[in-house]
């Protein structure tokens, strides 16, 4: 699988294109870290000082760290951003294998391109890791939405009425150390059909969400 290789969005949209760069963690540079945290600050800002605080002191992540990183670029820098982790959920009473699908992000004059044009890029990605589920969560205020820009275009199967524990990436002492959240579930069917996928309403996260 070539990581390096830029994916342009020439002819999907009237502006100018995004090149995509599909990486690896460890291939990023001290200069990707820096310019990625500005850009998470700047986009997650708007939506409250708390979600921006994160990526405070050049931090790049905000709970756990990204295995596979999708960042597209236009002449004006990073223009949008989602990334992957392989791990193990508990459906249920079932350990599943899935890639994790998060920190995605868009700069505000880009919201056109949004998360479709990332889910299509992301899929390859996800084909070659052999992974049998692309697997994400977003708020249930959001299920309308997110149905609107992925179920309908049948890029995801959006399934409300889950509750998803994960663990706090930092320990606090007035805080449990893990956290319960009533969430929208994606699940992208990779390897495997949605008929596959384990039935239950509670996922077991077993780690600080990405």
């Amino acid at each position: 699988m070539n990581m390096g290789a830029p994916v342009s969005t020439r002819g999907v949209s009237a502006r100018p294109p995004v090149c995509w760069r599909l990486c690896w963690e460890n291939e990023l540079e001290l200069a990707d870290h820096i310019e990625l945290s500005d850009f998470f600050r700047k986009t997650y800002g708007p939506t409250g000082e708390f979600n921006a605080k994160p990526f405070e002191g050049h931090r790049s992540w905000a709970g756990a760290r990204p295995e596979i990183r999708a960042i597209g670029y236009d002449d004006r820098g990073v223009a949008i951003h989602i990334a992957a982790l392989r791990r193990f959920i508990k459906v249920g009473e079932i350990d599943l294998l899935v890639a994790e699908l998060g920190l995605y992000g868009v700069r505000p004059d880009l919201e056109g391109l949004g998360i479709t044009h990332s889910i299509r890029v992301m899929y390859p990605v996800l084909r070659d890791l052999g992974v049998p589920f692309g697997f994400g969560t977003v708020r249930s205020a959001l299920q309308k939405h997110i149905t609107r820009l992925l179920g309908r275009q049948g890029l995801a199967t959006v399934l409300p009425g889950f509750r998803v524990r994960s663990a706090r990436p930092d320990i606090c002492l007035t805080v449990p150390p893990t956290r319960v959240e009533d969430v929208v579930v994606l699940v992208l069917p990779i390897a495997r059909p949605m008929s596959e996928w384990p039935a239950g309403e509670m996922i077991e996260r077993n780690g600080p969400e990405l």
